[in-house]
C-alpha cells in the first residue's frame, strides 16, 4: 500500500435553494460522541424541468435506457437486506429564506465584502469581480440582486413601497447593462466551438449491436473558454435547442494540446487552489444559468456522528485518526485495504462486484473487522473477494455525509438534465473540483479501481454500463434507509436508476478529465495575483526597496556564472541533485521532461541517491502564480513567455 499526504480542505457550499420539502434521518446504531456534523434537509432529486428538455436522451453505446435494469434492481434488494434501521430522527432546522442562501452562495464565492459590515474594504472581492467572465459576472450579479432584494423586503415591511420594487427593469434591457454595476469584467476570446468540437466518423453501420469495445465518436474538449461562454454561443445553443443531439454513439471526451501544460488537481499551491474553488462555483453557477437549468445545492442540519470505527463514520473524522497511525494517508486505510484485498484476489473474477456476500457473513466480518482492523490482528485471508466488494459498497453507502457530499450530491445527480454529454461532462469536473479534498481523493481511489474492473471486462463479465448500474445506488442514495420504504415502480417511474446509473458510467469513463483544472480558470487565477501584486507593490514599495538592495548585496556576492543567465536561457534550481543548478537554453521543442532528464543523467555519477524520475516535478513558483507542478510534456519557452517572471525549481512531486 502507499500512502499520501494529507491535502489541504476544498470548499464546503452549506446551502443554496433548498426546498421546503425536508426528510429527517440520522445515523444507524447509537452515536458514540457528540461530535456534529452535515446531514441533508432535502432528499428529493427530481428536477422541475425535466419534461421541457427533450433532447438528452443517452447514446445507445453506453446508453442505459434500453438496458436492462435488473444489475440495477438486484442490487437494490441487496442493499435492503443488509441494511438495518435504528436511525435517530435528527433535528429539524428553520429553513433559510432564499436571501441566506444567496448570501451562503456569494460568501463561498469570496465575495462577503459586497455586503454586510465588510463593505469597506472591497479589495479582494473586487480583485475577483476584475477578472471574471460575462457570463460569471451575470451569475454573480443575480445572486447579488436577489439577496439585496431580500434584505431591502425585511427592511421596509412597514414602509411605503420602494418605486424601485414598482417599476422594475425588465431582464432583457437588464442583461443589455453595463457589467456587474460597473465592475471590470474580462473580455473572452470569441472562438467558434465548431472548431473545438471536431467528430470523428467512427460510426458504426445502422443495426450494428453496439457494445462497450466498438469505437465512439471523439471530441475535443475546450478548457481554454469559459464553459458558460461556450454555452451562451448564439450559434451553438440555438443548434442544440433545436436540433435533438446525436446520441448513436456516446464519444469519447479528449482534451486539446495545451503546450504551458495541463494543470492537475493537486498540482496548485493552496492560496491558488482556492481562488481555483472559487470561480469553479461562479463558473458552475454561470453554466447552469445559461443552460436554463436550477442548480440545486444542498443545505445541512446537524446530527450527532461517530468518532472512532470503521463503518458509518465521516470520512473527514476517519482520515483524523488514520492519519495518526499512517502519517501521510490520503485515504481511509479501511477503504484503500478493502480495495488492495479485491485486486489481490484478481479481478478476472465472474460477477466481482455482481455477486454479493451473504449478509449474515458480511455484518459478522464488519464487526470483527471494528474490534480487529486497528489491532493489527484481523486474518484478512479469512475474507473471499465477494465479501471484500460487498464490505466495499457497505462502507460507501453507511457513510453518515455521504461520499459526494450532503451540498453537492443533488448536483451530481442533475448534470442527468443538462442538455448535452459536454455539458454534463463540464458540469462534473467542476463539481469534483469543488469537493473537500478527503472526499476528492476517496472518490478517485473509487473511480480508478471501478475502472480496473472494467478494463477486465472480457473475463469478469462486468462492462461498463453493468458496473455503472451496480455502483449507482451506493452512490447517489443519500441514505440506505430511504431504499426500505420505495419500491421498483415509484423509483422506475422517476427514472432514477437510469439517471444515476448514467452519471455514474459518465464518472467513470471520464474520471481524468474530471481532475483536470480547465486553462481558463487557471489564467483567471494568474491574473487575480498580477492583480494583487499590483497592489502590494504600491503599498509596499519601501520594502520592496529594502528587498532589492539585499538581493543585489546577495547577488554580487555570488560568482559570475550563477548571476549571469544569457538571454533565451533560464536558470533551474535543484537543491537535492548534486548539481545543484543549470542554465538551460530555451529552444521551440525544449519540454519540462527533457529537463529533470538532464539532471538525473548528471545525478546518476553523483555522490547523492539515485533520485527516480517519478518522484519529482519541475516547479513554476512566483510570477503571476503561487506555484504548479508541471507535467513532462510542458513547453518550456510558451510557459516562459506566459509567465517571465517565474523561478524554476526541481523537487519532490506533490502525491495525488
Amino acid at each position: 500500500m502507499s500512502w499520501k499526504p494529507h491535502g489541504t480542505q476544498g470548499v464546503i457550499l452549506t446551502g443554496y435553494y433548498a426546498s421546503s420539502n425536508a426528510a429527517t434521518g440520522g445515523e444507524e446504531g447509537s452515536p458514540r460522541s457528540g461530535r456534529s456534523g452535515q446531514y441533508s434537509m432535502n432528499q428529493t432529486n427530481v428536477n422541475p424541468n425535466l419534461d421541457k428538455v427533450a433532447f438528452n436522451r443517452l447514446g445507445s453505446q453506453d446508453s442505459l435506457d434500453d438496458l436492462s435494469l435488473d444489475d440495477y434492481w438486484t442490487e437494490v434488494e441487496n442493499i435492503k437486506k443488509d441494511t438495518d434501521i435504528s436511525h435517530e430522527e435528527q433535528n429539524v432546522v428553520k429553513e433559510p429564506d432564499e436571501g441566506e442562501l444567496e448570501e451562503e452562495w456569494l460568501k463561498e464565492a469570496g465575495l462577503s465584502n459586497l455586503f454586510g459590515e465588510c463593505t469597506v474594504d472591497t479589495h479582494e472581492s473586487m480583485v475577483i469581480l476584475s477578472t471574471l467572465t460575462r457570463t460569471q459576472s451575470a451569475a454573480v450579479q443575480k445572486r447579488l440582486d436577489t439577496f439585496t432584494q431580500t434584505l431591502r423586503k425585511k427592511n421596509k415591511q412597514n414602509q411605503v413601497p420602494d418605486v424601485r420594487d414598482v417599476f422594475k427593469q425588465p431582464a432583457d434591457l437588464k442583461n443589455k447593462a453595463e457589467d456587474l454595476n460597473g465592475f471590470q469584467s474580462t473580455e473572452v476570446n470569441e472562438k467558434n466551438e465548431e472548431t473545438n468540437s471536431k467528430e470523428s466518423c467512427l460510426v458504426p453501420q445502422a443495426g450494428n449491436n453496439l457494445t462497450d469495445d466498438l469505437p465512439a465518436p471523439v471530441t475535443d474538449i475546450n478548457l481554454e473558454i469559459s464553459f458558460a461562454e461556450q454555452a451562451a454561443n448564439i450559434k451553438e445553443f440555438t443548434r442544440v435547442r433545436n436540433e435533438k443531439e446525436d446520441d448513436s454513439l456516446q464519444p469519447n471526451f479528449r482534451l486539446q494540446e495545451d503546450k504551458t501544460g495541463t494543470t492537475k488537481i493537486g498540482d496548485l499551491a493552496p492560496q491558488d487552489m482556492k481562488k481555483v474553488t472559487s470561480l469553479a462555483l461562479i463558473e458552475l453557477s454561470a453554466l447552469y444559468d445559461v443552460l436554463g437549468s436550477e442548480l440545486k445545492l444542498q443545505r445541512a442540519a446537524k446530527i450527532k456522528v461517530r468518532e472512532c470505527g470503521l463503518f458509518r463514520v465521516p470520512l473527514s473524522i476517519l482520515l483524523e485518526q488514520d492519519q495518526k497511525r499512517v502519517p501521510g494517508a490520503r485515504v481511509p486505510l479501511i477503504f484503500q485495504q478493502l480495495i488492495d484485498h479485491i485486486k489481490k484476489g484478481g479481478l478476472d473474477t465472474e460477477g466481482i462486484l455482481r455477486i454479493p456476500g451473504a449478509s449474515a457473513r458480511i455484518k459478522a466480518l464488519s464487526e470483527e473487522l471494528e474490534a480487529k482492523f486497528y489491532e493489527g490482528t484481523f486474518n484478512w485471508d479469512n475474507v473471499k473477494q465477494n465479501d471484500a466488494a460487498s464490505l466495499l459498497k457497505f462502507f460507501i453507502r453507511e457513510l453518515p455525509l455521504p461520499l459526494l457530499t450532503v451540498e453537492y450530491l443533488t448536483a451530481f445527480n442533475s448534470v442527468q438534465y443538462l442538455p448535452t454529454k459536454k455539458h454534463q461532462l463540464q458540469a462534473l469536473n467542476l463539481l469534483v473540483i469543488l469537493l473537500p479534498d478527503i472526499h476528492r481523493d476517496t472518490l478517485k481511489a473509487l473511480l480508478e479501481f471501478l475502472q480496473m474492473v472494467v478494463d477486465q471486462r472480457k473475463e469478469n463479465k462486468m462492462t461498463l454500463k453493468n458496473v455503472a448500474m451496480i455502483m449507482a445506488p451506493n452512490l447517489f442514495t443519500v441514505h440506505t434507509s430511504q431504499l426500505k420504504t420505495m419500491d421498483q415502480g415509484a423509483l422506475a417511474g422517476a427514472s432514477s436508476a437510469v439517471r444515476t446509473a448514467s452519471v455514474m458510467l459518465l464518472m467513470i469513463k471520464n474520471q481524468k478529465l474530471l481532475w483536470t483544472i480547465p486553462k481558463f480558470i487557471v489564467g483567471q487565477v494568474r491574473q487575480q495575483n498580477i492583480v494583487n501584486q499590483k497592489k502590494l507593490t504600491k503599498e509596499k514599495a519601501m520594502k520592496k526597496l529594502l528587498k532589492k538592495i539585499a538581493y543585489e548585496r546577495e547577488k554580487s556576492e555570488k560568482s559570475p556564472s550563477e548571476n549571469d543567465v544569457p538571454q533565451g536561457f533560464i536558470r533551474v534550481q535543484a537543491p537535492q541533485f548534486s548539481k545543484i543548478s543549470m542554465a538551460v537554453q530555451l529552444t521551440e521543442g525544449l519540454k519540462a521532461g527533457e529537463i529533470l532528464a538532464r539532471f538525473l543523467s548528471q545525478d546518476s555519477c553523483g555522490s547523492t541517491p539515485n533520485i527516480n524520475k517519478e518522484e519529482v516535478c519541475l516547479y513554476e513558483i512566483g510570477g503571476n502564480i503561487g506555484e504548479r507542478c508541471l507535467e513532462d510534456s510542458t513547453y518550456m519557452k510558451d510557459l516562459f513567455q506566459l509567465n517571465p517572471n517565474a523561478d524554476w525549481v526541481i523537487k519532490a512531486k506533490p502525491t495525488v
